[in-house]
């Protein structure tokens, strides 16, 4: 047999923290890089006699992500105690959901047209941190995240390649951030992927021996894991060998996986109601008030812009990554009134500024309004595209503090449509560039849009391009 014979079976566990200003069972503070163990109390720390109490913003969060991926939402949920000993996790146990949680079913695209089920999600409590490497010799523990209010989204073994795991993240993480439930934050520990992975041969229903994958810290270190997973058990089982049920490590820097702990079993945690903690009964009535307050969901946005604005389904993915970016696209195309230019500058002008300085889109300091602006003045011929550019950079670094034509104006950028000064600079480039002009008139047309950019570059970007293509045929004959 070969690797082609060989069926790849994946399915994700992904843990969410919720957006919540404290934690899900005390009043400590959820925020990311205090000094350690500074964000703790009885609760999370496990004392004698401390007593959880359900975070209801928590809950809410919860429940929006459970209905934007289509799940179910149950009436009654039920807390339980999941028994394990570690030294960041101070209580002995874990406060999680097992047999009774918050909902069921669900899925997500990934891949042509396919759909991954989700199985569950459930709502629990983080553990603490463990750091290894701040002091020689010694491991340290910091509590600030232990209580932090976490759900797992668990997807069925639907995944067949690293490539679609990674799909199929991307759009859970747009669920996420659309609906306001998490940053998804991945280098903060926001969002953190557990990959099982199991192979069989090609054509046979009957699932392999799993293993976990851990410490995947980026969408395409998941899916690189996946794919070295999968060549390490095909390796494996094309020499008479098995598979071993374990938790792996992904490690980025050698590109492969290695043994950490063999693998848990549900009945190894002893799972048990927590007596202090009451079933969560939900409204039904309260459950659909939750669904009314969903926003338009990514994939609707993409079909509506591709519709409404006549851009391409690629352009519409790209906008639609993130509902910052795609909030801003809409009001420049609205202030503006052409989508596609619109998509043209955000996608090509607004991220390559914004990706040199390292910024997100929320840090775009030019409102969309004054981005119209710029538009504005290459549809109506106010300016060449090229000096919108000029235009466009200058009004990024001033934040927008004065209109685009007021910008062109005080660069000197207006576009010169006045025959004398155009036909000054195009006789001028001929005249400098004669072994072109000669090509020309022999028939290399290719290189009319070289005079053309000649005479923009002398121009300063003033000239207007296409008065300039008609005076440069007639000059050539």
């Amino acid at each position: 047999m070969s690797a082609n014979d060989w069926e790849l079976v994946v399915g994700l566990e992904v843990h969410v923290q919720l957006k919540t200003t404290t934690k899900i069972f005390c009043g400590c503070l959820t925020s990311f890089g205090e000094a350690p163990n500074t964000n703790t109390c009885p609760v999370c720390l496990g004392l004698p006699g401390a007593l959880p109490v359900l975070n209801a913003h928590a809950v809410t969060l919860a429940v929006r992500a459970s209905l934007a991926l289509g799940c179910e939402i149950q009436p009654r949920s039920v807390f339980a105690r999941k028994n394990y000993f570690y030294p960041d996790l101070p209580k002995g146990y874990q406060i999680s959901q097992f047999d009774r949680p918050l909902a069921l079913g669900g899925w997500l695209p990934a891949g042509e047209g396919r759909r991954i089920g989700i199985t569950r999600v459930h709502m629990e409590e983080d553990a603490g941190k463990s750091i290894h490497d701040r002091f020689a010799g010694w491991s340290a523990i910091d509590l600030n995240r232990a209580g932090t209010p976490l759900i797992e989204i668990v997807s069925e073994p639907d995944l067949r390649s690293g490539a679609e795991a990674r799909e199929y993240l991307l759009r859970l993480k747009e669920i996420l951030e659309y609906t306001d439930v998490s940053d998804a934050n991945m280098e903060e520990g926001s969002l953190r992927v557990d990959a099982n992975v199991s192979i069989r041969p090609r054509g046979d229903a009957t699932l392999g021996t799993k293993t976990e994958i851990k410490n995947m810290n980026s969408f395409a270190a998941a899916e690189r894991a996946i794919e070295v997973e999968f060549a390490r058990q095909v390796r494996l089982r094309e020499a008479g060998e098995r598979v071993v049920s374990q938790t792996l490590l992904w490690d980025g820097a050698a590109n492969t996986v290695r043994p950490q702990r063999s693998k848990e079993e549900s009945h190894d945690y002893r799972y048990f109601p927590d007596p202090d903690l009451p079933p969560l009964d939900l409204d039904p009535s309260w459950i659909e008030a939750q669904r009314a307050t969903l926003p338009e969901l990514p994939a609707a946005r993409r079909a509506r812009l591709v519709s409404q604005h006549g851009i391409s389904a690629a352009d519409a993915a790209v906008l639609t990554g993130a509902a910052p970016l795609a909030d801003y696209f809409e009001a420049v195309a609205s202030a503006h009134g052409d989508g596609r230019a619109a998509a043209t500058w955000v996608m090509g002008d607004v991220l390559a500024w914004l990706n040199d300085r390292k910024l997100e889109i929320r840090d775009v300091p030019l409102p969309p309004a004054g981005l119209a602006g710029v538009l504005d003045l290459v549809r109506d011929g106010a300016v060449s595209r090229t000096a919108a550019r000029q235009v466009f950079f200058a009004m990024m670094e001033e934040r927008g503090a004065r209109p685009a034509l007021a910008v062109a104006d005080a660069l000197g950028l207006r576009q010169v449509s006045d025959d004398g000064a155009l036909l000054g600079w195009v006789d001028a480039v001929m005249a400098d560039h004669p072994d072109e002009v000669r090509r020309l008139r022999d028939g290399e047309q290719k290189l009319l849009g070289v005079l053309v950019g000649q005479v923009m570059k002398r121009s300063g970007g003033r000239a207007d391009p296409k008065r300039v293509n008609q005076l440069l045929r007639e000059r050539l004959g």
